[in-house]
Parts: structure tokens; sequence; C-alpha cells
């Protein structure tokens, strides 16, 4: 089938119908799909469809010019990191290595006992951490990155970025209220690390990464040299796909149980709401796709990064877009376009 330049590569499932990658090219035609670098469908435990485009890329900040984009190219995760970290931790906590979510946060952390005896910070548990209910002041939505008053940024700027994490000053009581927060993803990469002995991106590659056979991945650090637990991921999107299959297997691959079932059970049972159809769980998303009123959970960086579980219909969706300059809205319109407008009428 005839596709033109702006989409190099678009393979529709032999079960799919003949117009499934006509379909997102006259999407993307219409200028709804801008900065679209990858989108992978899988259904019933197979690929299904893939298309890879070209435009501008980075690796978190840092241009890479313009890249030709397929299966064995590296893509930034963005916050979709917060959840493989969420799932590296439940691996962790089976095999005995890091607390568990009612142990007390500031009592892992006895080099900084001089904030651990400050009012109000022993009510603060691992599972704040895990679900992002510290009540700590921190601001990632409303102040943009590269902004000093941005949390993210100036955790990055801090000469010691736990520190910096463990003593803002409390705003709210913890578990009532989500504030997005990649320095509880930040502690609990940490947390991994000093009880596994190993540092999180081996981590993660140990226990979760070769058990189901990926390719090449990466993992941005700070100017600390620590890794950025947050958003610092790099995986190919055939990869990322396997994540979703896995959680559709409730943490098992090729039969073999590689994150604990209750687990994925726990990561993905909403905690606290954000918004109306939108509740968080352990380092996790979950929702409904309005349009089709379909229960989802999932990973969501910034740019456009997204791996959606759809249960109902046994799928996984993964998409990669370049959208870092874009706002919020833009690239919740990119997404929803995708969604309702491609995924899901064409894999019912």
């Amino acid at each position: 089938m005839a596709l033109s330049c702006s989409f190099p590569w678009s393979r529709p499932a032999v079960a799919a119908s003949s117009d499934v990658a006509e379909r997102l090219a006259a999407l993307m035609q219409a200028g709804k799909a801008p900065g679209l670098h990858s989108l992978l469908v899988s259904q019933g435990g197979k690929l299904v469809f893939e298309h890879y485009g070209q435009g501008a890329d980075e690796r978190l900040g840092v241009p890479l010019g313009d890249v030709v984009f397929g299966p064995d190219v590296l893509h930034d995760l963005r916050s979709v990191s917060k959840s493989i970290v969420g799932l590296a931790y439940g691996i962790a906590l089976a095999e005995g290595k890091v607390p568990p979510p009612d142990a007390k946060l500031y009592a892992q952390f006895p080099e900084y006992a001089d904030l651990a005896a400050q009012p109000g910070r022993d009510k603060l548990t691992i599972h704040h951490l895990l679900s992002m209910t510290l009540g700590l002041d921190w601001d990632e939505l409303t102040i943009v990155y590269g902004d000093p008053r941005n949390g993210e940024t100036a955790m990055e700027a801090a000469p010691d970025r736990y520190r910096f994490i463990l003593e803002r000053p409390i705003v709210g009581e913890p578990g009532e209220k989500w504030t997005y927060c990649g320095g509880a993803t930040a502690l609990l990469g940490r947390l991994i690390a000093k009880g596994t002995g190993v540092a999180l991106p081996a981590y993660c590659r140990r226990v979760l990464f070769d058990p189901m056979g990926f390719g090449p991945s990466e993992w941005n650090v700070g100017r600390d040299g620590e890794p950025r637990a947050a958003s610092g991921a790099r995986l190919l999107p055939r990869d990322l796909v396997k994540i979703g299959q896995l959680m559709l297997a409730d943490g098992s691959w090729n039969g073999k149980s590689v994150v604990p079932p209750d687990w994925v059970k726990r990561v993905t049972t909403p905690v606290v709401p954000i918004r109306a159809g939108r509740d968080y769980g352990y380092q996790w998303y979950m929702g409904e796709i309005a349009a089709q009123r379909l229960r989802w959970f999932g990973g969501i960086g910034w740019g456009g990064q997204y791996v959606f579980v759809i249960p109902a219909r046994d799928l996984v969706v993964v998409i990669h877009c370049g959208n870092y300059r874009r706002s919020g809205q833009e690239q919740t319109a990119v997404m929803l376009a995708l969604m309702n407008e491609f995924v899901l009428p064409s894999f019912a």
C-alpha cells in the first residue's frame, strides 16, 4: 500500500482491516497528531500494529536532531519511568529488600535524622511515596520545567537531591491529596538501591528487563551522578509494549512470574483521585476513556509518552511523541485523537 513520505513506516496486522494504516494517515494529515514518533498496539498478547515517524527529538532536554524512528531506536519515557520504578519496587519488596508501604518514611533515611525530628514528619510512610500523597510543598504542574521554582528542576539543582525532597515544608495532611511529585519516585529509587545494593538502572535490568528479553536501554543521570528515577528511562517502543502485556498477564511473562500478581493489583488499584475520571494508584494512573467508557491503567510522560492497558479489549497501546514544547492540554488532545479516532475504532 502506498504511504506518504511523512508516514515512513506503518504496519497493519494481518487480522486488521486493510484501511487501518490509511485511517492513521488521514488523522495525521488532518493535523490531529503533530509530533507523533511512534504508535504501537498489542492485542491478545501479540503486536498487531506499529507506526514509526520522523522528527525532532531530545534526550531529557538534550537535542538529538531529526530522528528516523523505528523498532531499534530508543525513546525517552519521561515520567512513564515512574511506573517502571513502581514495578521494580514491588519486586524488591517481594525479595525483602525494601520497606513495606506502612513503614515510616524518615526511619529509612537515618542520615537525615535532623529532618526526622521535625514535627509532623513521623506521619509520613512509604505508602505516601508510592501514591504521591506526601502533603509536602512541591509543584511540577503549574510551574514549567526549567524554572528554578519547579520541584523537579530544583531537585536536580540541589547539592543533595534526597535531603532536598525530605526537607520540603509540610503543607497538608499526608494521604489526603495527590500532588504530582518526581521527588517521591526519586526516594523510591534510592530505597531500591539502598536495599538491594544495586543501582536502580542495573536492578531494573536484572529483575525486569532481562527476564522479559528487552533490547538495549538507558537511564539518564543527574549532575550528581544519581539516576533520574522519575523521568530518566529510555526504552525501545516494543519493550514498553511488553510492560503493558506483563500487566495484562498479572505480572507473568512466558509463564514465569516477574512481578508478583498481588503487586500488579495493588499498583493499579485507585488510592487517591486526581480529578473526575482519573485516579492514582502506586506510580500508575487509571481512569476511563470517555468516548467508550473503557477502564484503563497506564503510565504517562511529558511530551506525549503513554502506555495504556485496556483489559476489556486485551489491548496495550504505546504512544511516543516529541511534543515537549507543547502545553499539557495540547499533548492530551493528540493522545485523545489517537485513542478515540484511531485505536479504539480500529481494534475492537
